[in-house]
C-alpha cells in the first residue's frame, strides 16, 4: 500500500498507508468511539466534511451491509483506522471497505497510531487536517482555514417527499436537515405517514399538509447558519403543534427559543454516551455525533427545563418546553446497531401527538 500521512493543523504528522482511493483530502478531524456502526458512521449526513477516526483498533470486521445504511451515500471526507480487516467474515456481508471506499471514491487511512492521535484530540481540541501523500507540500494556513460551509444545504432533500406507513394513524412533517434512514424507519413502523420537507421549508409550507406533529432531524455543522430553519421552528413553536427535535435538531429547537449553542472542545461521536434524566434519575446509553451543544445556562426556565444531561461532562442533552408538547434530545434515539435505551422517546412523541388531537376533539 502507498504510503499517506496526516498533518493536523498544529504540525503533527502521523504516518501510515492509504486504503481507498488515494487522494489528497482536507476535513474537520473528529473521533468515534463505537466498536460496532462503522456503517453507520459512513453513511451518516451528520459527518459531512469531516475526517472520521475510529478509536477502536479494527474496523470492517463483518463487511460492507447496504441494509444498514443511513443515507445512500458516504458523507465523511475521509476515514482513519488503526486496522481494517481485509477478510470479513458475516452472514450479510456484500464485501471489504477496500473495495467499497474505490467503487465510491473514497480516501482511507490505515496504520497509524490512532490512540495517539485520540489523545492528542482530546487535550488540544478538535482540529482540522490534510490526508496527502508528500507532508512537505502542505500549506498549513490553508488546512487552518478549511470550513465546513453551509453542509446542511449539501445533505438535505431538495423537494417535498412522502413516505407511508403499513397501517398510519398520524402524519409527520419531517424537517429533513440530514435525515437518518432509521429515523423513518421508527416513525413508519409506530403508524406514521411522513411528508418530508427540506430544510429551507417554511412555516406556512408545513402547515399546509395538516401534520399531527414536527419533527426536526440530525445534520451536520453549526446550528446558527440555518437562519431559515430557526425562523419557520419559531413559527411553528407558536402554532401548539407537537414537536420533537433529535441532534442538530434540538439545538435548532434552542435557537428559535433565544437559547445558545457553542463549538464543544471534541465533541460526543460514538455509541457508549451515558446520559441522565433529570426527572427520573435513570442513566441511558446513548448513541452520539455532534460537535456543538446547548449551553445548559441559557435555558430560560420560564420557558424550558433541562432533561437529560452527559454524565461525563454535564453538557445539556435534552430540554423538555413547558406548557407546549415541545422536547428535543442531543442523542440518537434511533441509534441503528444501538444502544437502544432510548427508543421509547418515538413513543413519548406519539403520545404527545394523540394528547393533542384528543384535545382538539
Amino acid at each position: 500500500m502507498k504510503t499517506a500521512y496526516l498533518m493536523l493543523e498544529n504540525g503533527a504528522v502521523f504516518q501510515g498507508s492509504y486504503f481507498g482511493v488515494p487522494a489528497d483530502v482536507t476535513g474537520e478531524v473528529v473521533f468515534a468511539t463505537g466498536m460496532t456502526g462503522y456503517l453507520e458512521t459512513l453513511t451518516d449526513p451528520s459527518y459531512t466534511g469531516q475526517i472520521v477516526v475510529q478509536t477502536f483498533p479494527l474496523i470492517g470486521n463483518y463487511g460492507i451491509i447496504t441494509e444498514d445504511f443511513e443515507s445512500a451515500q458516504i458523507h465523511v471526507s475521509a476515514y482513519i483506522v488503526k486496522d481494517w480487516c481485509q477478510v470479513p467474515s458475516n452472514f450479510r456481508g456484500e464485501g471489504n471497505l477496500d473495495t467499497f471506499f474505490k467503487s465510491k471514491g473514497v480516501t482511507g487511512l490505515c496504520g497509524i497510531d490512532t490512540r495517539a492521535l485520540t489523545k492528542m484530540i482530546r487535550e488540544y481540541g478538535t482540529m482540522n487536517g490534510i490526508i496527502v501523500s508528500d507532508p512537505e507540500t502542505v500549506d498549513l494556513d490553508e488546512v487552518k482555514s478549511y470550513r465546513i460551509r453551509k453542509p446542511v444545504c449539501r445533505v438535505s432533500t431538495e423537494t417535498v417527499y412522502e413516505a407511508a406507513a403499513e397501517n398510519g394513524k398520524r402524519r409527520v412533517a419531517v424537517m429533513d436537515f440530514g435525515l437518518k434512514e432509521n429515523i423513518k424507519r421508527e416513525l413508519l413502523k409506530r403508524g406514521c405517514d411522513l411528508v418530508v420537507f427540506p430544510h429551507n421549508a417554511s412555516a406556512e409550507e408545513i402547515l399546509a399538509v395538516k401534520p399531527d406533529g414536527v419533527l426536526l432531524t440530525n445534520g451536520p455543522g453549526d446550528p446558527e447558519d440555518n437562519e431559515e430553519a430557526i425562523a419557520a421552528i419559531r413559527k411553528l413553536m407558536k402554532t401548539g403543534i407537537p414537536m420533537f427535535g433529535i441532534c442538530l435538531g434540538h439545538q435548532l429547537l434552542a435557537l428559535a427559543n433565544g437559547f445558545h449553542t457553542r463549538k464543544m472542545k471534541y465533541g460526543h461521536r460514538g455509541a457508549n454516551q451515558a446520559v441522565k434524566e433529570l426527572s427520573t434519575g435513570r442513566v441511558y446509553i446513548t448513541s452520539q455525533n455532534h460537535g456543538y451543544e446547548v449551553v445548559s445556562g441559557s435555558v430560560d426556565p420560564n420557558v424550558a427545563r433541562m432533561s437529560f444531561y452527559n454524565v461525563n461532562d454535564r453538557t445539556c442533552e435534552g430540554i423538555e418546553y413547558l406548557n407546549q408538547p415541545v422536547f428535543s434530545v442531543q442523542f440518537h434515539p434511533e441509534a441503528c446497531g444501538g444502544p437502544k435505551d432510548s427508543e421509547f422517546l418515538f413513543d413519548r412523541f406519539i403520545r404527545k401527538m394523540e394528547e393533542a388531537r384528543h384535545a382538539v376533539e
